[in-house]
């Protein structure tokens, strides 16, 4: 297994699993108290950068992953 990963999860949060430090934008510790944590894509979560689930009620949605192949043929 890998020391870390991260899992963005369709119309909702990027899961981030294993061993990995979490800092803010000034480069100061974000605590958590898990080994895997969802943290918000949607912008409107009451718990940034966490997810609460509020995705679902705004109506957040991400577009499908591309296939390899797709990528490489439109060039």
């Amino acid at each position: 297994m890998h020391a870390s990963e991260i899992v963005a999860c369709v119309d909702g949060p990027l899961l981030v699993r294993g061993d990995f430090e979490l800092v803010s934008s000034t480069g100061e510790p974000v605590e958590r108290t898990r080994r895997t944590v969802a943290l918000c894509r949607c912008g409107a979560s009451a718990i940034k950068p966490f997810c609460d689930g509020t995705h679902k009620l705004v109506g957040f949605r991400t577009e499908p992953p591309r296939e390899p192949d797709a990528v490489e043929g439109s060039q």
